[in-house]
């Protein structure tokens, strides 16, 4: 049998078992707080917040994630305006390390951020028995004024 039958064949039986390979849908996958950070993380309580300008424009979402098992945090921002336009989007978390009496919080910081067209992340830090800080911006650099920022400024999601 030649390779293009083989190829044919395979084809053929992967679509009526329905296993098509979509590279859209990868790539629609992809853009989910959970496609970002991968397998294992989860949303959490108050894990997605609104990325917006000064104006209530709404660019897109900063999400939290957790995974239990390695005891990191993941932060992601996706945009929802300038899809496949490179803007500059980040995502950065912030973590507490250690406690010390008397002493303010020790803290470990990490930020992605570039002109991407669809979302910045994952961004990763171990954060297990710690609070934790994370924001998102979106700004079109074309445009100065149009900056869209979110997140949460206070510590939260501790433990």
């Amino acid at each position: 049998m030649r390779r293009t039958t083989k190829t044919v064949l395979l084809a053929a039986a992967l679509s009526i078992g329905g296993v098509v390979a979509n590279p859209a849908y990868a790539v629609a996958s992809a853009r989910t707080p959970e496609g970002v950070c991968g397998a294992g993380f989860h949303r959490v309580a108050d894990s997605k917040r609104v990325v917006k300008t000064r104006e209530g424009d709404v660019f897109g979402y900063v999400y939290l994630l957790y995974n239990r098992k390695t005891g990191y945090n993941c932060v992601t921002t996706i945009k929802t305006v300038y899809v496949g336009t490179p803007t500059y989007t980040s995502a950065t978390l912030t973590t507490q390390t250690k406690r010390i009496k008397d002493e303010p919080v020790r803290t470990n910081s990490k930020t992605d951020g570039r002109k991407y067209k669809y979302y910045a992340g994952p961004v990763k830090l171990y954060a297990k028995g710690f609070c934790v800080k994370y924001s998102g911006t979106i700004w079109d650099t074309r445009r100065d004024a149009a900056i869209a920022t979110g997140g949460r400024n206070s510590w939260g999601n501790c433990g």
